[in-house]
C-alpha cells in the first residue's frame, strides 16, 4: 500500500546514494598504483624547496667569506628567499587552479633550475640574491601544488595519511639537506650544492613531463569556465585573490598559529652556527650541518604519524556525530605539538645554549631541536589538511 512519504523518502535515498557513488567515482579515476606514482612525483617536487632553503644555510659562512661580505648581511638572501618562497606559493596555488596541476610544474620547475645555476655562478652579494630570489619562487610551487594534488585524488579518511606521508617524504629535506649543504661548503664549495639542486631540478621536469597525468577534478579548473574561443588566451591570474579565505576566522587563526609555529623553527635553525655552533666550538660546517638532524628527524617522524592520527580521529569523531564530520577534529591532533613541543623547545634551547656547555649542553639542545622538529610539523601537517575541505 503506498503513502504520501513512500516517493520522497525514495527520491531522497537515491538523490544520497547517487552522491556517494559519483564522490567514489572522482576519487577512483586513478588506481593504487598511479596515486603512488603521482604521491612519489609531486613529495619529489615538495622535497626540493626544502633543499633549497636547508642546504643553503650551514654555507652561510663560506659564501661571507668568498663574497667578502658578513653572516649577517648574507643571511638576508634567507629572509628573501622565504618571502620569495611566499610569493611563489600563492601565485602557483592560484595558477594551479585556474590552469591544472601539471602545466604549474613545466613552469615553475624550469625557474628553479635557471635560479640554481645563478646562485652557483654569483660573484657578489646583489647576483646572489636575486638568483635566490628567483630560486625560491621557482621552487615555491612543490609544497601548496603538491598539497592540492593530494586532495584532488585521496578522499576524506585517506588524506591524512597520504598528507602525512607527502610531508614525511618532503621533510628529508630538513633533515638532510643541511648535513648535504654543509659537507658541500667543507669539502668542495658551495656552489657544487647549487648545481646539484638545478639538475634535481631537470630531473624533476622530466618525472612530470612523462608520469604526472593532471589530477585536478574534471570541469573544475577555471579554464574550463569560460568559453572554449577563449581557453588558449593567456589569462594573468591574480594570486592574491586567495588572501580572501582569511575573512574566515578558522583560516584566519589556523594561519597564524601555523605561521608563528613554523617561526620558531627559524629561529633555531638560521643562525645555528652563530648561536649552538659557537658555544660549543664548532667550525666544521659539515658538523655544523649535521645538528640540523635532529630537528629534521622531528619532521619526518611527526607529519606521518600526525597525518594518520588525525584520520583516526576524523573517522571517530565522524561515527560519534552520527554521520557528521566537522574539518576541525582534526585539530586535536595536533595541540601537544602546538601547546608543548614547539614554545617550550625553543626556550628550554636557549636556556641551555646559555647556561650549560660542554657535551651535556650540546645534547640536550639536540634534544630540543628534535623536540621543536615533531612538533612544528605536528601543528603544519594538521593546518594544511584543514584548507583542502
Amino acid at each position: 500500500m503506498s503513502s504520501e512519504e513512500s516517493p520522497l523518502l525514495h527520491s531522497e535515498d537515491q538523490e544520497r546514494d547517487e552522491r556517494r557513488v559519483a564522490h567514489l567515482a572522482l576519487y577512483s579515476r586513478f588506481n593504487q598504483s598511479q596515486k603512488r606514482t603521482i604521491l612519489f612525483i609531486v613529495s619529489s617536487a615538495g622535497l626540493l624547496p626544502m633543499f633549497v632553503a636547508g642546504s643553503f644555510i650551514p654555507s652561510i659562512p663560506q659564501i661571507a667569506r668568498d663574497l667578502n661580505s658578513t653572516g649577517a648581511i648574507v643571511s638576508l638572501a634567507v629572509s628573501l628567499s622565504i618571502f620569495s618562497f611566499a610569493i611563489g606559493s600563492l601565485f602557483w596555488a592560484s595558477n594551479s587552479t585556474f590552469y591544472g596541476r601539471r602545466p604549474v610544474y613545466l613552469y615553475g620547475l624550469p625557474i628553479l633550475c635557471i635560479g640554481s645555476v645563478g646562485v652557483a655562478a654569483s660573484s657578489t652579494l646583489q647576483s646572489l640574491l636575486f638568483w635566490r630570489v628567483l630560486q625560491a619562487f621557482g621552487s615555491s610551487g612543490g609544497l601548496s601544488v603538491g598539497s592540492g594534488v593530494i586532495g584532488d585524488i585521496y578522499k576524506l579518511e585517506e588524506r591524512g595519511t597520504a598528507m602525512g606521508i607527502f610531508f614525511g617524504a618532503c621533510l628529508l629535506g630538513p633533515a638532510l639537506a643541511p648535513l648535504a649543504g654543509g659537507t658541500a661548503a667543507e669539502y668542495a664549495s658551495w656552489r657544487i650544492m647549487q648545481l646539484i639542486l638545478g639538475g634535481w631540478g631537470l630531473i624533476a621536469i622530466v618525472l612530470v613531463f612523462l608520469f604526472l597525468p593532471e589530477t585536478t577534478h574534471p570541469g573544475t579548473r577555471g579554464k574550463d569556465k569560460v568559453p572554449e574561443t577563449e581557453r588558449r588566451r593567456f589569462k594573468l591570474v591574480n594570486p592574491f585573490d586567495s588572501l580572501w579565505l582569511l575573512r574566515s576566522p578558522n583560516v584566519l587563526t589556523t594561519s597564524i598559529a601555523g605561521g608563528l609555529i613554523l617561526v620558531s623553527d627559524y629561529f633555531l635553525l638560521v643562525p645555528l652556527a652563530y648561536t649552538i655552533g659557537a658555544r660549543y666550538h664548532i667550525e666544521n660546517q659539515a658538523l655544523i650541518g649535521a645538528c640540523f638532524l635532529p630537528c629534521g628527524l622531528g619532521n619526518l617522524i611527526g607529519a606521518p604519524l600526525t597525518g594518520r592520527l588525525s584520520d583516526k580521529i576524523v573517522k571517530a569523531w565522524k561515527v560519534r556525530r552520527k554521520g557528521e564530520w566537522v574539518p576541525e577534529d582534526r585539530l586535536r591532533a595536533a595541540w601537544v605539538g602546538a601547546l608543548y613541543l614547539a614554545p617550550l623547545s625553543v626556550l628550554f634551547s636557549g636556556l641551555i645554549t646559555t647556561y650549560i656547555g660542554g657535551p651535556i649542553g650540546l645534547t640536550l639542545n639536540m634534544i630540543c631541536l628534535f623536540m621543536n622538529g615533531l612538533g612544528v610539523w605536528q601543528t603544519e601537517t594538521i593546518c594544511s589538511l584543514l584548507y583542502l575541505y
